[in-house]
């Protein structure tokens, strides 16, 4: 079933598209709640705002802004904001969706939204980027608050991004709102463990998998694509656990060694660098090659849709772990499937990140914060949990981890919107 709605053309293949697959796919999975199943192809509300700024050579340049607020039935919005050339209103809109299932399927208080600005950040100077957030948070200020819905850093936004962020609502309200946001520094009532924690839930996951499978992490082979925050931590994470690192991929290019490659000398060259393209004792293939590499592990942690039909064909790996958003198109979910992967979907895989981001909100409302060793711990704890529940889920349909994921989220989302009912 394609989207009915008129104010955006649902691209074939795109994400919007593949989130409404996957809803169709956990219809038959709902029982008497089916009936509230349009609530999860509609987003409650969409906001497009025009931001204007004075460039530093006087000139003024305008930038499309966006936030989606996909469903709020179990609690106020939460999800990232991404500065990239290509954001969509279709794709923040999918990636809002993502969220209210991953929230539901983690089982924290949250609804799903996303935002994003049409730019590429790398053509700004920092004061036009300080610019650019300030006049963005402004324009949605009508509907974010730690009350309502809370952004958090996402594809090339961070924790300065984010302090801009919390102090212009604060600005505007008249009071210090470090609830805002989540991803913030230290100082401004970030949490510890944030940095890292979606790469610590894509290992905490993988761990969970490998004891259900019998699968070592330990000598087992992993291929990374993105070495970003989430790639290189899940990468060190693995590397500490005794697995091998023997491909990675980035925006620089793609690097390969049999044996695995040295973890040190991988971060040292990303610091210096900014990308692994010229990490010693590596060597350097053709980009599309690196589907083709034998592995335990893939784990895609760049973009959405790099796990197309052709490259699922390729693909040689007992384990697909999700940590970007959306990175597997439906008919690649597929073909993985027929070949005997394992697919983990981002809705699980990547949740460590909104998990300690709920950590961070809960510590600001509280003003009480936690040690990094009681956020690993509590971490580990909700994950766990929630993958069992999924895992158990599909051995009792016998169905995908990824339909079972939306099965155990779309029920939660569902039945609180038919405990609270519609008004007026």
């Amino acid at each position: 079933m394609m989207n009915g709605l008129s104010y955006v053309a649902t691209t074939a293949g795109g994400p919007w598209a593949t989130y409404l697959e996957q809803v169709e796919r956990v219809v038959p999975y709902l029982g008497h709640l089916a009936r509230w199943a349009e609530t999860l192809r509609r987003p409650k509300r969409a906001l497009i705002v025009d931001i204007p700024i004075e460039m530093d050579d006087g000139s003024i340049r305008h930038f499309e802004g966006f936030r989606v607020q996909h469903n709020l039935s179990r609690g106020p919005g939460k999800g990232g904001v991404r500065f990239h050339p290509d954001v969509t209103l279709e794709e923040v809109m999918a990636l809002s969706a993502w969220m209210t299932v991953k929230n539901a399927a983690v089982n924290l208080p949250y609804g799903g939204a996303k935002g994003g600005i049409r730019v590429d950040p790398k053509t700004l100077s920092k004061k036009e980027l300080e610019k650019l957030t300030r006049r963005y948070t402004s324009e949605i200020g009508l509907i974010i608050g730690p009350d309502k819905d809370i952004p958090a850093p996402d594809v090339n936004t961070n924790a300065q991004i984010m302090a801009w962020m919390m102090d212009t609502y604060s600005m505007n309200v008249g009071a210090t709102a470090t609830g805002v946001v989540t991803g913030k520094p230290i100082e401004l009532g970030g949490s510890l463990g944030r940095l890292k924690s979606t790469g610590r839930g894509v290992f905490v996951i993988g761990r969970e998998v490998a004891r259900r499978i019998d699968l070592q992490i330990n000598g087992a082979r992993i291929a990374v694509q993105g070495f970003g925050n989430v790639g290189s931590a899940a990468a060190e994470l693995f590397a500490g656990n005794g697995a091998k690192i023997v491909a990675v991929q980035d925006h620089t290019g793609t690097i390969y060694n049999p044996n695995g490659l040295d973890i040190a000398e991988l971060m040292a060259t990303l610091r210096r660098d900014g990308g692994i393209a010229k990490c010693p004792g590596a060597e350097v293939i053709p980009n599309e090659q690196f589907w083709d590499v034998e592995t335990e592990f893939l784990i895609p942690a760049a973009l959405e849709g790099q796990i197309t039909p052709e490259r699922a064909k390729r693909i040689k790996t007992r384990v697909v772990l999700e940590g970007a958003n959306g990175p597997t198109v439906p008919e690649a979910d597929d073909i993985l499937t027929n070949k005997g992967v394992l697919v983990i979907p981002d809705v699980i895989a990547n949740a460590g990140g909104v998990t300690v981001s709920y950590f961070e909100w809960v510590q600001d409302i509280a003003s009480f914060f936690w040690s990094e060793d009681e956020i690993n711990m509590r971490l580990e704890r909700i994950m766990s949990e929630a993958f069992r529940k999924i895992w158990d889920t599909a051995q009792e349909h016998r169905i995908s981890i990824r339909t079972a994921a939306f099965v155990v989220a779309c029920t939660r989302i569902l039945q609180a919107r038919e405990e609270r009912g519609l008004y007026p």
